[in-house]
This record gives C-alpha cells, sequence and structure tokens, in this order.
C-alpha cells in the first residue's frame, strides 16, 4: 500500500474524510425539498466538482483507454452503475423522510450484511463466487440481528423524525442498490481511473432521478431542474458537495494509496455514531430511543466482524473507497 508507515497526514485526512462522509444525511435532512429531487440535486453539483478532475484524467489517459471507455460492455456496465447509483439515493434520501437520522444511516450502511447473503445464496449455483467464512456469516447473522432489535424502536421520536418501517426499508434498499454500484464499480476500476469511473456515474444517476422526480413529486414544477443554483439551496448543496463529496469520499481514496482498504472500510462503519453525533451537536437532533442504541451496537459489531474477516486478496483487487454516503 505505498509505504509500510504512512505520513502523519494521511491519519487527518482520514479522520476529515470519515466525518465528511457522515455529514450528509444530517445536512439533507435541513433542506425542505421532495426527496428525489433533492437525490438528483445532489448528485448533479457532485458532477460538475468531479468535472475538472475527470477531464485532467482524460487528458493523461493513452489512446487505448479511451477507445475502451466507449466500448458496449463498458458502456453497459457503466449504465447500470448509474441506474444503481441513483436508485441507491433516491431511496436513501428518501428514507430521511420517513425514518430518524439514526435508523437511516444504519441501515443504509449495512450493505456488507447483503453482500454475504448473496454470497451464500449465489455460492450454491455459481461456481466463481466463494462462499462466506464462518467469521462472515457469524457477522451477517449479528448484523441482522442488531437490525431486528432496532425495529423495538419504531413509533419512538429522536426530535422531530418518528422511526418508522418505511423509512427503515427505504434505507435498507439503497444498502441493497449500492452493491451494484459496488460491483459495476470493482469490474470496471481494474482498468479505468476513478474520477473517469465517478462522473459519468453520478452524472447519470443525477439524470434519472429528474423524470422520477417529476412524475411523483410537487416540488419539480415549483423548483425545476436547476433549482439547487437558487440562494436558499445553493448554500447546502455546496456543503454536500466539497463535504461530503470532495473532502469525504475523495479523501477516502486518496488515503487508499497510504492505508489498507481494512482499516478504510471499519472506518466507514462508524458512520452511523459520526453522523447521529455531528446532527445532535450541530442541528439538535434529538438521541435515538433504547432499542436503536442496544440494536444498533449489535448491528455495528456484525459489520466490523464481516469488513475485519474479508480475506487480504480480495481487499487488494479494489483501489476504490467503501461506499459512504
Amino acid at each position: 500500500m505505498g509505504q509500510t508507515k504512512p505520513p502523519a497526514w494521511v491519519w487527518a485526512l482520514l479522520v476529515a474524510a470519515v466525518i465528511g462522509v457522515s455529514s450528509a444525511g444530517t445536512l439533507l435532512q435541513q433542506i425542505e425539498l421532495d426527496p428525489l429531487l433533492k437525490a438528483s440535486w445532489r448528485l448533479q453539483l457532485t458532477s460538475v466538482v468531479l468535472l475538472p478532475f475527470a477531464l485532467v484524467q482524460w487528458r493523461q489517459q493513452p489512446d487505448e483507454i479511451k477507445a475502451q471507455m466507449f466500448e458496449g460492455r463498458t458502456l453497459g456496465i457503466l449504465a447500470l452503475s448509474g441506474l444503481a447509483l441513483a436508485l441507491h439515493f433516491g431511496s436513501w434520501v428518501a428514507s430521511l423522510k420517513y425514518t430518524t437520522l439514526t435508523h437511516s444511516l444504519l441501515f443504509v450502511t449495512a450493505h456488507p450484511l447483503i453482500v454475504v447473503a448473496g454470497m451464500f445464496i449465489l455460492g450454491f449455483v455459481a461456481s466463481n463466487v466463494r462462499q462466506p467464512t464462518k467469521r462472515e456469516l457469524l457477522g451477517a447473522l449479528i448484523g441482522f440481528c442488531g437490525a431486528a432489535l432496532t425495529l423495538f424502536d419504531e413509533g419512538t421520536q429522536q426530535g422531530e423524525q418518528t422511526v418508522t418501517l418505511l423509512g427503515d426499508s427505504l434505507a435498507l434498499l439503497g444498502a441493497v442498490t449500492v452493491v451494484g454500484y459496488i460491483v459495476c464499480g470493482r469490474i470496471l476500476r481494474v482498468w479505468m481511473p476513478i474520477f473517469l469511473y465517478a462522473f459519468p456515474v453520478t452524472l447519470l444517476g443525477a439524470v434519472l432521478l429528474l423524470p422520477a422526480s417529476w412524475l411523483v413529486e410537487s416540488d419539480f414544477a415549483t423548483y425545476g431542474i436547476l433549482g439547487w443554483i437558487e440562494p436558499e439551496f445553493f448554500p447546502w448543496f455546496l456543503a454536500l458537495a466539497l463535504i461530503a463529496g470532495l473532502l469525504g469520499h475523495t479523501g477516502l481514496n486518496t488515503c487508499l494509496k497510504y492505508l489498507s482498504p481494512l482499516i478504510i472500510s471499519a472506518c466507514v462503519t462508524l458512520e452511523p455514531v459520526i453522523g447521529s453525533f455531528i446532527g445532535y451537536v450541530l442541528f439538535g437532533t434529538d438521541l435515538p430511543g433504547r432499542w436503536t442504541w442496544f440494536g444498533g451496537a449489535v448491528l455495528m459489531l456484525g459489520l466490523m466482524l464481516i469488513v475485519t474477516s474479508i480475506p487480504i486478496d480480495e481487499h487488494t483487487k479494489d483501489e476504490t473507497a467503501p461506499m459512504a454516503e
């Protein structure tokens, strides 16, 4: 991973990046707007931030990489990744409307449970999919038990938000759909630079959310496609793009040059705790109920067991940071 002993600034950047990605949920909750349009705007401005980095990387690529970018297989995988990202952000941002911040973050970051469950099922029918290890299965079992325990808080309030099964299900759908984004990234990032992957996928996700918002949300008629440029919204979405996007996601990818993905993954599992703390300190979000405390701790223990049991060779296959909000 580059250096035997990472420079001190890498650890500082890791802390800042994890805080950055953890801030997205509470920042999004402060914006009074229909969720699908909000998710599209979030991805639109992130695309704007990613564009100059993508242009620089494009100029640096040899002709064979540029040609490979436009092959049918590549475009198809990029399209699937963009669709998965749109579904992920749409369902997750919607969950922030229908459940509490802590529950939303707990369920949307539970995608390692989905991966292990998928490996277990596919391992019986696909020879190229390995079965989960005993530790991974134990982690998934513990994680699902923790998730179930948090549901005993259904109907309780955390500030102005109420825990609902609908909201928790939407957040879990966000965890399921982000697996598609991760799988596509693992396929393409073998040869495709990070910004040449992230920019078109993010832009496509933003575009796909617009017709969905037009069909079902009233705010689309009021604010339109580029409403994020208006003064009442721009500061919030700029903060999301710079803090959660540039500092958070780009910071994590920078840290991957010096730190094991195992360390990054383990740190990202702390997002529900850090995000809830940010909401509590900065925006007065109340603390969660006792079952959320207990079940959330059990869920995070399960996630930690999974991410610390992934074989080293699988960690080193991918240089893309784990998905975080």
